[in-house]
């Protein structure tokens, strides 16, 4: 499409910052969207359960899970507002630009964003006060709007990197087709199922690693069996199939930006028959220090143990990623995702084969820390979509450092964030930490003693 000049470029001497101050704000943001997108979902399969079998322990999940989802939809809140407010003051030049072709992307995200405030109003006030089928149904629309917003959001972040539906004529963007450019573009169908696979793992583990502590701790009561098995069942059924999304997205990296997949290898020179490095340092044109398995970035690129693989000599120096950056997430991602299947794996052997859960303290201690990895390998699989896309904001069209802002408060804007982030972290974990604490007041009468840990 050619370069992009609707608006001159700026001398901005923070630009690395106000890369910091989007990226910290993701990486906040991105763990609630999670939960966003999942939570709902397992809540609602508790109320489901409760109402089909009479079932007090799920139902009594439902209520309480119901006021951590509140707590989670209000700090997700902060930081969404946060970052629509970033798009257009750290990135003036990209909004400005190009917000006719993103613009209604962001508009049904706004919309499903207030459908699903209003019906989380009714969620969490209609307990005993509408019937519990009612109750149920008016739950539903939480559930899909937490999927539609970040639908949208991934498909403008797959037209960030595939960019098409718009013209350049004169330096100007014309002849727009947001539809067109959102929907049909070739990243945002595997970047939206590898996200919604993501939210199950995350919310699964997170979710699931809070009781594994009460478990290890000796509290084996119904409640804490049950609240750890419906987690952990959604986050085992979606990581191994979360390595089958990555063999695609793998597969559309390599046709439409093989400088990241080069990047996420190290590969210096084009090579036929390409092997994949675990560890190691990328300098001076090769790897450094890593163990190579030979031909396995031709079959992950091509599924052809002998394709060729361009190499990032072969690229301009000046569109080349930071390599090591997108080196470590992109290892630190499938290492991690790899770990989490396999744990996977060994959960639903035990559940089907043997008809119960694992009863190995190994095994439990393996799910506390699959809680915290589980966000890890989200961050930095998030890391190596941005981070491998750079320079650009817009692949191939605009370059980030033309698309900054030139205001020079940058600095002071950085240090007021980790303050606001680091009073939100605070005040989650209080209120996270009150609700594990609260006793049932809905049916005290029938919630089993040993209850008493969220």
């Amino acid at each position: 499409m050619g370069g992009i000049t609707a608006l001159a470029a700026v001398d901005q001497h923070y630009l690395d910052q106000a890369r910091q101050m989007q990226a910290l704000s993701f990486a906040v943001h991105i763990p609630l969207v999670c939960f966003g997108m999942a939570f709902p979902v397992l809540v609602l399969f508790c109320e489901w359960t409760a109402l089909r079998t009479g079932s007090e322990v799920h139902l009594t999940l439902a209520r309480r899970w119901s006021r951590v989802l509140v707590a989670l939809f209000a700090v997700g809140v902060v930081t969404g507002t946060i970052l629509s407010f970033e798009m257009g003051l750290l990135w003036p030049h990209f909004t400005g630009t190009f917000g006719s072709v993103f613009g209604l992307g962001f508009a049904i995200e706004g919309f499903s964003f207030f459908v699903e405030a209003i019906f989380i109003g009714i969620y969490v006030y209609g307990w005993d006060r509408l019937s519990p089928r009612w109750h149920l149904a008016s739950g539903i629309p939480i559930a899909i709007t937490g999927v539609t917003g970040s639908f949208m959001v991934i498909a403008v972040n797959g037209w960030m990197n595939h960019p098409q539906g718009f013209r350049i004529v004169d330096g100007r963007v014309t002849d727009v087709r947001p539809v067109h450019a959102l929907f049909a573009n070739t990243f945002m169908w595997h970047e939206f199922v590898h996200m919604y696979l993501a939210s199950f793992i995350v919310a699964g583990f997170a979710l699931a690693a809070c009781y594994a502590v009460a478990l290890l701790r000796g509290n084996t009561s119904r409640y804490v069996q049950v609240a750890l098995t419906i987690p952990l069942t959604a986050a085992a059924v979606a990581a191994p199939v979360q390595v089958l999304v990555g063999d695609w997205a793998a597969r559309t990296v390599a046709e439409r930006q093989p400088v990241k997949l080069a990047a996420l290898e190290g590969l210096g020179q084009t090579t036929t028959g390409a092997p994949v490095h675990v560890g190691g340092w990328y300098s001076d044109g090769e790897v450094h220090f890593g163990l190579p398995i030979p031909r396995l970035l031709s079959i992950l690129a091509a599924h052809d143990p002998n394709a060729t693989i361009r190499g990032l000599s072969s690229f301009p120096a000046d569109v080349l990623p930071p390599v090591n950056v997108v080196r470590l997430a992109f290892q630190t991602m499938v290492g991690l995702g790899l770990a989490m299947a396999l744990l996977a794996v060994c959960y639903l052997w035990v559940r089907f084969r043997r008809g119960r859960a694992p009863r190995s303290p190994w095994f439990y201690r393996a799910v506390v820390l699959a809680g915290p990895a589980a966000v890890v390998a989200l961050i930095a699989g998030w890391v190596t979509t941005e981070v491998g896309r750079q320079p650009w904001v817009v692949y191939g069209v605009m370059r980030t450092a033309d698309a900054v802002t030139g205001a020079s408060g940058i600095p002071v804007g950085y240090g007021v964030l980790v303050l606001v982030y680091a009073g939100c972290a605070a005040a989650v974990w209080w209120i996270l930490r009150r609700l594990a604490g609260k006793p049932f007041p809905d049916r005290p009468s029938e919630v089993p003693e040993e209850v008493g840990t969220t």
